[in-house]
Order: C-alpha cells, then sequence, then structure tokens
C-alpha cells in the first residue's frame, strides 16, 4: 500500500492506498500474485457460528508495541474481516511483526508476516496468508483517527476491493474543517453525516480514504501510541529506522453498552 508524504494530494493518496502491499505499485502486482489475488484457490475463511455474535457484544483486541498498548474494537459490521482478523490473533500471526510502513499524519502499517526478523533495507509489503477478504464496505464506518482497516491491491487487479488477508493500518490522520470535507465530499459524491463531519473537524482522519478500503475496526483506548509510532524517524520506504515490533492479544468481549459507558462514549 503505497502511501505518499502530503496528506492535501487525495488524489494521489487514493492511488498509493490503492495498496500494492508493497512500497512500490510498479512491482506490487508482481509480487502479490502468488498470495493476495490467488482468494480463488484460497479463499477466506468463513465466520463461524460461534463467532457471529449479537450486535450489543463487541470483540475487542490488544495491541501492544514499545510505546504502549492499544484496545481496538472490532466492529460486527464487517463480520468477515472480524472473523478473520481473530483467528489471526488466536494464532499470533501478528507477533513479533513490525509497523513496516509509517507515514506520520496519514497511517501506520503492518500485518507483514514477512517483517519478522526483516533485515534492514528490505522490501516488504507485499506478504500475507495467501487469501483475500471480500470487501465489507459501510458509509457509517469512516477513517477517523484510530480507525483499523484493511490494505488491499489496486483496482486494476482488483476490481472488487477485496482485502489482504492480514495486512492492515491504522489511521492517524489529521483535522478537517467542515467547508473542506464539504468539497471532497461534492468531488467524490459522497454523503457525510453531521456526527461524521464533527469526528473528522476534532479527532481528525483520512476521509480521502472513505469507501476505497474496508475499516473494520476502531482503537478506542491508546490514540496516543498512534502518535508515537506516526512520530518515528523513517527511511526512504517509511520503514521505522528502529523497529517497532507489535504483539496482539485477543481480549473478553464486552457488552457494548457497558463498554461505552465505562468510556464515557
Amino acid at each position: 500500500m503505497r502511501f505518499f508524504q502530503s496528506p492535501f494530494r487525495a488524489q494521489a493518496l487514493i492511488l498509493g492506498l490503492i495498496f500494492t502491499l508493497t512500497p512500490f505499485a510498479s512491482s506490487v502486482q508482481a509480487q502479490t500474485g502468488s498470495q493476495e489475488s490467488n482468494a480463488a484457490a484460497s479463499p477466506a475463511p468463513k465466520p463461524s457460528k460461534k463467532a457471529k455474535k449479537s450486535k450489543e457484544i463487541v470483540q475487542l483486541v490488544e495491541l501492544s508495541t514499545k510505546f504502549g498498548s492499544m484496545t481496538i474494537l472490532l466492529y460486527n459490521e464487517t463480520p468477515q474481516h472480524r472473523d478473520n482478523f481473530v483467528r489471526l490473533v488466536q494464532e499470533g500471526f501478528y507477533n513479533d511483526l513490525i509497523f513496516h510502513r509509517v507515514i506520520k499524519q496519514f497511517m501506520v502499517q503492518g500485518g507483514d508476516p514477512a517483517s519478522k526478523g526483516a533485515e534492514a533495507g528490505a522490501s516488504l509489503g507485499s506478504g500475507g496468508p495467501g487469501y483475500t477478504v471480500p470487501g465489507e464496505f459501510n458509509n457509517a464506518l469512516i477513517h477517523k483517527k484510530g480507525a483499523l482497516a484493511a490494505a488491499r491491491t489496486g483496482d486494476n487487479v482488483n476490481p472488487q476491493r477485496a482485502s489482504s488477508g492480514s495486512q492492515f493500518y491504522i489511521v492517524q490522520g489529521q483535522t478537517y474543517a467542515p467547508e473542506n470535507l464539504t468539497g471532497l465530499a461534492a468531488r467524490t459524491g459522497r454523503e457525510y453525516t453531521e456526527e461524521q463531519k464533527a469526528a473528522y473537524a476534532t479527532v481528525g482522519g483520512t476521509p480521502q480514504l472513505d469507501g476505497q478500503y474496508t475499516v473494520f475496526g476502531q482503537v478506542i483506548k491508546g490514540l496516543e501510541v498512534i502518535d508515537q509510532i506516526a512520530a518515528t524517524s523513517t527511511d526512504s520506504r517509511d520503514r521505522p529506522v528502529e523497529d517497532v515490533k507489535m504483539t496482539m492479544t485477543l481480549l473478553k468481549a464486552e457488552k457494548l453498552e457497558k463498554l461505552m459507558k465505562e468510556l464515557s462514549l
């Protein structure tokens, strides 16, 4: 997923986010052909009956780094992404992987299994579990700060916008004044609710990515950890000079109403 430095160049960002799963759009199509684009041969696991929870119950994941931990809520509105993520966390898939792509005021990205123990300068971003997950787009789920979204290959090879089986990014972004969001909406034909406009104006995000990638979770604790990761020094490929490893733990599912009260949401 090639992200570009300037968050103001919406078109460039969207073209870059058309996830090349690797820092280079020209090489991703060749590199991902045997892994991420082979969805027909290796379909994503179907949601299990046990995993089909009531919308009143939400699954939480803790993502730990050297900068601290984040608690992530997985959306029930995107069940295939939720269940796939839960399974990978349970298997320990993400443990000791690194955030291999970090761009300040935009996002932090990880989930490439090839990043585990990768040497400095190694080309990362094309790895995955060997399958994709069908896109699950929902206009209610936006790229506000802390959004957990799935990376993917480009529209030219992936017109269905299926997601990578494992690679994800967490949004940092920046704030958008209502008039700027209105202008973006006019260009994209997307409509935003007053609540969504307020979110982009206060906590910020990357609205130019809405509708392009599946958002399937939200950081509800530890937003400051995103800022610390995003502030790290990076090389020419946007990889942190000093590796930022991750460990993920599946937390106990919670009642949404109780969780919202605890967090004063």
